[in-house]
């Protein structure tokens, strides 16, 4: 299993029908036969008591259909649209997260997407950039807000991206991919041939990786074919993923085989998403080439009793599976802590431990974030 700075969770799902940086202080959940977590790491705080408040909306996510979502800069990677006009898009930095020379890719290969599942056919453009140089992803945020598109929750947390890039390194070479995002509002005018002059001049990057359906430039008018003949005018290398079918989706009962018009059989987000929704644990894991991992923030909206911790799930940063019992779980808090399993409700996240002992007796503990792990 990885670690992480949040605790995690493996599990496989029954319906709802069966029965049943930052804080030094030492960690409500004790680490068993794993090396203890690096300093700095977060740790769990499950104040006592027997009932608890909803987390405030101007710190914590609510992920109910309609709900509005709060503190953006906090829990999600896309930020609040800019209002730019003709001048700032020629002026303003590509990068929102890197540093005024913009040198943060320079002679890379970056692929181009938008990586919200970071699943196996992402894993597919990183692994084919760093055949040819050290690989970055270039993510394009903010097009809900941009578009007026209802919010809906990331499939991976913003502060568990670089734990799950991490583990791509043996695909990519033993190098780790490092991940630069681009807000959307920054570059939505521009069109095809303007981006990658943008690419080579502003970034200097050395090529591009695309998938075989990726568009770009105002209104989606470029396609892969012309983002190969742009960058062979600019002197950029580009390559062209196929992309990566869906060969489990007869397998399993979770998502249905065309979630929407683009939908074309291939590994996509809109699928994690629609087999998360209806709790197919294992498809997920399938299409994520690893276990789907939800992260709350955990405070005084938390309590603990006995071997349980009992969270609501206002506390969620990410996208949930579907309400219902999971069990066969594993629990981690930077370090191995033992097996539980999980019961999602209308209001509340319950996580039972087998070993009462693996929760430490002094709660009164300052803590960041807990992970939960699934399949």
């Amino acid at each position: 299993m990885e670690r992480g700075g949040t605790a995690a969770l493996a599990c496989t799902f029954r319906s709802s029908s069966s029965s049943s940086p930052v804080s030094h202080c030492s960690p409500l959940l004790r680490s068993r036969g794993r090396p203890p977590a690096p300093a700095g790491a977060p740790h769990l705080l499950l104040p006592t008591g027997r009932r608890f408040s909803y987390c405030s909306q101007n710190r914590f996510l609510e992920t109910s259909k309609g709900l509005k979502r709060y503190s953006l800069t906090t829990f999600s990677p896309f930020g609040r649209p800019t209002s730019l006009n003709d001048a700032d898009l020629v002026k303003d930095k590509m990068l929102i997260d890197c540093g005024e020379e913009q040198d943060c890719v320079l002679d890379g290969i970056v692929a181009l997407g938008k990586f919200d599942a970071l699943h196996i056919g992402h894993r597919e453009l990183a692994m084919h950039a760093s055949k040819s140089g050290n690989p970055f992803l270039l993510s394009f945020v903010g097009m809900a807000e941009v578009l007026g598109w209802e919010y809906r929750p990331p499939i991976v947390a913003h502060c568990d991206r670089k734990r799950v890039l991490s583990s791509w390194a043996p695909y990519c070479r033993n190098v780790v991919p490092l991940e630069y995002q681009v807000e959307f509002s920054k570059v939505r005018y521009l069109t095809p041939r303007q981006f990658v002059e943008k690419l080579s001049t502003d970034l200097r990057i050395k090529g591009v990786v695309a998938g075989e359906n990726y568009r770009f430039g105002y209104k989606a008018s470029g396609d892969a074919a012309e983002l190969v003949k742009l960058c062979e005018e600019f002197g950029l290398s580009a390559f062209i993923v196929r992309s990566v079918m869906d060969t489990a989706k007869g397998s399993y009962n979770g998502a249905t085989p065309a979630v929407n018009s683009s939908d074309k059989g291939q590994v996509s987000s809109s699928r994690v998403r629609q087999a998360l929704s209806v709790g197919d644990i294992e498809y997920v894991s399938k299409l994520l080439g690893r276990k789907h991992r939800l992260v709350l923030t955990v405070s005084e909206c938390s309590i603990k009793e006995r071997k349980n911790i009992i969270i609501p799930k206002s506390c969620m940063v990410n996208m949930p599976p579907a309400d219902g019992f999971y069990e066969n779980c594993e629990l981690f808090n930077g370090g191995y802590l033992g097996l539980c399993r999980v019961v999602i409700s209308t209001e509340t996240i319950d996580i039972e431990m087998k070993d009462e002992s693996s929760l430490s007796p002094d709660p009164f503990q300052e803590v960041q974030q807990l992970g939960i792990e699934f399949g």
